[in-house]
């Protein structure tokens, strides 16, 4: 058996452990069946549906007409971007509100790109509030602060 994409093999690869590693964590919890649902049943289920799909991905790199693809290495600047937003955002969200820490979780991750450009980060900065604002603050009704508490004084 020749790995002929590596992409996908790894790919496969962290989606079955991934898959697996929910699917053993849920059996700690009630399972029930399909009529009565436990609190594991459903991480079990999509743990068991994604460990399917990274031997599927996994499978489908070993085969002969599958494309011929190494691994790269990884981006580690990339990555600290997108890391440090996510942390930044966590950090900024009660003390700045949602759209504050939205902005500022856009922006700071968008310089993990290549292909950074200010107009489409602040395009899509504009899409992630307002669908943020209409699904968590209206939809759902999450009591998030949309905005710093010395303004709302």
């Amino acid at each position: 058996m020749t790995i002929r994409n590596q992409k996908d093999f790894a790919a496969g690869l962290i989606y079955l452990l991934a898959g697996a590693g929910f699917s053993i964590g849920a059996l700690n919890y009630h399972i029930g069946d399909a009529a009565r649902m436990g609190p594991g049943w459903f991480p079990f289920w999509i743990g068991i549906l994604l460990a399917a799909v990274g031997l599927l991905v996994a499978g489908a790199s070993v085969r002969a007409g599958a494309a011929s693809e190494q691994l790269q290495r990884p981006k580690l600047g990339a990555m600290a971007w997108i890391l440090g937003a996510v942390v930044l955002f966590g950090l900024l969200l009660q003390p700045l509100g949602l759209v504050l820490a939205l902005v500022a979780l856009v922006l700071v991750s968008s310089r993990g790109s290549h292909e950074f450009a200010w107009r489409g980060a602040l395009l899509n900065t504009v899409v992630l509030v307002v669908f943020s604002i209409g699904a968590f603050i209206w939809g759902i009704s999450l009591q998030i602060p949309l905005w710093p508490s010395f303004l709302m004084n």
